[in-house]
Parts: structure tokens; sequence; C-alpha cells
């Protein structure tokens, strides 16, 4: 598995794994039941302590997005959520409502904010090779 980190970030770093993995596995560069790097080995390559890594791990677990089998490592999961379909539209309204407070801030119209979100879809549907 190939992460970037950015120390430099004000994103922790246990987060920005977390997020490159949740990357990696919606583009497809990461597919279910593929097995993640161990702890120790992806904090040798990232060059961090492996309790971050460990961290991380601990966090994608808790969300679903990997499942860990003793003995064997960890592995991405099978693409089902655990949480209801209230809880992940409460979440999905979340992140978007952020997505849409940042961009405002950032001085973008409603249809280049509705265009880019289209575009990143297609990118990640094409991905999947799936349409959106």
């Amino acid at each position: 598995m190939f992460l970037r980190i950015q120390p430099s970030s004000s994103d922790p770093l246990f987060e920005q794994i977390v997020f490159g993995v949740k990357r990696a596995v919606a583009s497809g560069e990461l597919a279910a039941g593929e097995r993640l790097d161990s702890v120790r080995d992806l904090a040798k390559q990232l060059a961090i302590n492996p309790n971050t890594v460990a961290k991380a791990y601990a966090e994608l677990e808790s969300q679903g997005v990997i499942v860990r089998r003793q003995g064997a490592g960890c592995f991405v999961a099978e693409r089902s959520s655990p949480l209801s379909d209230r809880e992940r539209n409460k979440r999905l309204s979340q992140l978007v409502e952020r997505l849409v407070i940042e961009a405002f801030h950032l001085d973008f119209s409603p249809p280049e904010i509705r265009a880019a979100v289209l575009a990143r879809l297609d990118l990640h549907a094409s991905d999947q090779g799936t349409s959106p």
C-alpha cells in the first residue's frame, strides 16, 4: 500500500492515514479483502511511531473500513456499512454541510460547488467501474 503523509499538515498523522486508506478504497486502489501492510511495516515506510498507525487502524476498524483477523492482519472490509440508514444519512448531511460552508468561505458559487462535487463523484465512479 502506498500512502503519503504530510508531517507539516495541521491534520493529525493518524487522521491522514485513515483518510489515505479510505481514499485508496474509494478509488479502487485497495479492493475488498486486500491485506493492509502490518502496523510495523507501514510505520517504517512512513517513518512514524507504530502507535500512530495502530490508532489509525483501530479507527478504520471502528468505522467498518477494515477488519482484523487474528494472526493474519488487517484487511479491507466488504463494502457495507455497519451504521443504520438514519446514521449514514446524518453523517452524509454533516459532511455536505461542512463542504458547502468551507466552499462558501472560499468564495465559490453554488454552481461551482455543484460542478466540483459532480466531477469528483464521476471520477470515483469511473475508478470503481460504475456510473454515478
